[in-house]
């Protein structure tokens, strides 16, 4: 994954993780008498690493975050879009985000990264266009861009 690329996040999955991150922030190691636990307690320090590493990863986020600005509505699948697809082996459909995954946005629509398979293979691609990618059995699945609309715009 590229950490520098800028990063699309909804309002509420920015909230999401501020509030994480706040508190991720608390003191998770000091002990009823104030010691660090960390030190005794090979299970505690772990769970710190985790949470130090969560922590970093929420920060990163956050400063390549490009909140709620609505891409152009060109029908280009970008970060920022919502997408429809079909899934050409079986004819199934498709909606969801293209974006950081933060948990589902409030209405429901559920998210994709650009960095997954699917993601990154439909990064660019226009109405109509008929894209690949491996899918969990290393099998290429077909994917067809059926719509792209802006988030704000997909109700």
């Amino acid at each position: 994954m590229n950490t520098s690329q800028p990063v699309w996040l909804t309002p509420s999955a920015c909230e999401r993780l501020r509030a994480e991150l706040a508190e991720l922030r608390g003191d998770p190691g000091a002990g009823a008498d104030g010691s660090d636990t960390a030190v005794a307690d090979p299970e505690h320090f772990a769970d710190h690493a985790r949470r130090r590493a969560r922590i970093q990863q929420i920060q990163d986020l956050l400063g390549r975050a490009v909140i709620g600005e609505a891409p152009p509505d060109d029908g280009v699948a970008e970060p920022g879009m919502v997408l429809t697809v079909r899934f050409d082996g079986d004819g199934d459909t498709d909606t969801f985000l293209l974006g950081t995954r933060s948990g589902n946005d409030p209405d429901g629509v559920e998210v994709c990264s650009p960095e997954s398979p699917l993601g990154a293979a439909l990064l660019g691609a226009r109405q109509g266009d008929r894209r690949s990618y491996l899918g969990p059995d290393e099998r290429p699945v077909q994917v067809t861009l059926l719509r792209a609309v802006p988030y704000d715009q997909h109700g």
